[in-house]
């Protein structure tokens, strides 16, 4: 090679050589040092410039992908985290550690324990509050592989508080960390149902969404089997069944990572649903334009006191219907109520919200809250009247409504809204949920307790609390009724 070759430049992609001194081209062959350190480059390309397994560019789906493909990978990481639902499986456990069978001078007390969850659920609100925006840009697997991390490394970090006996390790872990987890995985795999179905928004939510209210029903069980697989004389094994759960939650949820898809750019479904009523805005608006509407904070309001007046009483399930029925009903059957709520929960999540694409959003809502308001103020008669079936067939309707208030409120904001940016004007609004999971434990126990202290007897100690229920309701329906009839919101983002 000349000198003036020397000083020249590779061109066109390796096909030649162009020397410095002149616009002539020389061909290269294949002993050519060039040829050698193009071939390199061509089977070394630079990592800076090939996307990532987790960057939203590879979870785009290919032409033809079969979008029910997708909602497996959802309820993979909902069913996941929605184990936070059965975290009370280990509050007796926690409160006998020193103590075995019964507390004991060092144990934790039950109601320390007790804010562990009302500690996750506004870590769930924040957390979806402050990355909302970033998981719509970074797309749902990175998201997903967040919320898994987050989600196990809280169980392994609480089961380091168990085996030193330090509470702050499980307000850390199970509290903060595992939080975090909940807030991003619950909001992705919603954002991208939506994406995936705009002719049946409100089915698509369901779907995820139930596998949240179902999560109860496997981690509950798994966690009492765990506990009595590892329990010795000297340990009840929850700390053991804490690193157990956190690996096989870990495992389940890369399922979900790497199965998720999000669907091009232009997609469009095979066909609208028959028969569905999908009303929605114009444009996309931008999340932090719609944080700025009254719109906005109405179905903020809706949100917030539909989960208030649910999320206490079910949490106070069990104790309510013994002292409410103390000669009827006992710990088994208490604990049968309980698994029926929890269904009642899971099955409202998936049909109220189908049944809103046919109905409409507000019009859902209506019934949720009317409904649910007029059954509240009718508990407390069949407790006086001893009527065990009416008491929970009502609070089993009751339940359904509060999941189905979770399922729909993504679909209302897709409607309002725009599908752009939905799962981070979801993660704004539910810091509504952050919240009343901690106003309505607060209202239910402290009412009960004040109303115990006055003398009052333990079957009419929870009157008041259902009538403020009732209360609550009717002020979610005007919330509701103030977000319907404000205009489709229509903002370019």
């Amino acid at each position: 090679m000349g000198p003036a070759q020397g000083k020249g430049r590779l061109t066109g992609r390796g096909r030649g050589w162009k020397p410095a001194g002149g616009p002539s081209w020389r061909p290269l062959t294949g002993g050519d040092p060039e040829r050698k350190i193009l071939r390199r480059l061509r089977f070394r390309p630079s990592p800076t410039l090939v996307p990532g397994f987790l960057d939203r560019s590879r979870t785009i789906a290919p032409p033809g992908y079969n979008r029910w493909r997708v909602p497996p990978a959802a309820l993979a990481i909902h069913q996941s985290i929605g184990q936070s639902d059965s975290i009370s499986v280990f509050n007796h456990p926690l409160a006998t550690l020193i103590g075995g069978d019964m507390p004991a001078q060092g144990d934790w007390k039950l109601s320390t324990i007790g804010w562990i969850f009302s500690v996750a659920i506004v870590f769930l609100g924040l957390s979806a509050f402050t990355f909302g925006r970033w998981l719509e840009d970074a797309g749902p697997r990175k998201a997903m592989f967040a919320s898994a991390l987050c989600f196990s490394t809280g169980f392994l970090v609480s089961a380091l508080g168990v085996a030193t006996h330090q509470i702050w390790l499980l307000y850390l872990g199970y509290g903060v960390i595992g939080g975090i987890g909940l807030g991003l995985g619950y909001i992705s795999p919603v954002s991208t149902l939506i994406k995936w179905f705009p002719d049946r928004p409100g089915m698509a939510t369901g779907l995820a969404i139930m596998g949240f209210g179902g999560g109860a029903m496997i981690g509950s069980p798994l966690a009492v089997a765990l506990m009595n697989h590892y329990r010795t004389p000297a340990s009840p094994g929850v700390a053991q069944a804490m690193v157990a759960m956190g690996l096989l939650y870990l495992a389940f949820m890369m399922f979900g990572v790497l199965t998720v898809r999000l669907p091009a750019p232009g997609w469009t479904p095979p066909a609208r649903a028959a028969g569905a009523r999908v009303t929605h805005a114009a444009r996309d608006m931008h999340v932090n334009d719609a944080v700025k509407t009254p719109t906005f904070w109405f179905l903020w309001g809706v949100l917030c006191l539909n989960v208030t007046a649910g999320i206490g009483v079910l949490g106070q399930a069990s104790p309510m219907i013994q002292e409410m029925f103390p000669a009827r009903i006992g710990p088994e059957a208490a604990a049968g109520f309980v698994g029926l709520l929890s269904l009642a929960n899971m099955a409202g999540r998936f049909v109220w919200s189908s049944f809103s694409d046919v109905l409409g959003r507000p019009r859902t809502y209506m019934i949720y809250f009317a409904l649910g308001a007029v059954l509240y103020a009718l508990v407390p008669s069949t407790g006086r009247a001893g009527n065990v079936v009416f008491f929970v067939a009502f609070y089993a309707v009751i339940m359904s409504m509060y999941g189905g208030g979770f399922a729909t409120i993504p679909a209302y904001l897709r409607d309002r809204f725009g599908v752009m940016h939905v799962g981070a004007i979801h993660g704004r609004l539910l810091t509504a949920w952050s919240l009343a999971g901690v106003a309505g434990p607060a209202l239910v126990n402290y009412i009960r307790e004040y109303q115990i202290g006055r003398g009052v007897p333990r079957a009419d100690a929870y009157s008041f609390t259902m009538y403020l229920m009732a209360a609550l309701l009717v002020v979610g329906f005007s919330c509701n009724w103030a977000a319907s009839r404000r205009p489709f919101e229509g903002k370019a983002a």
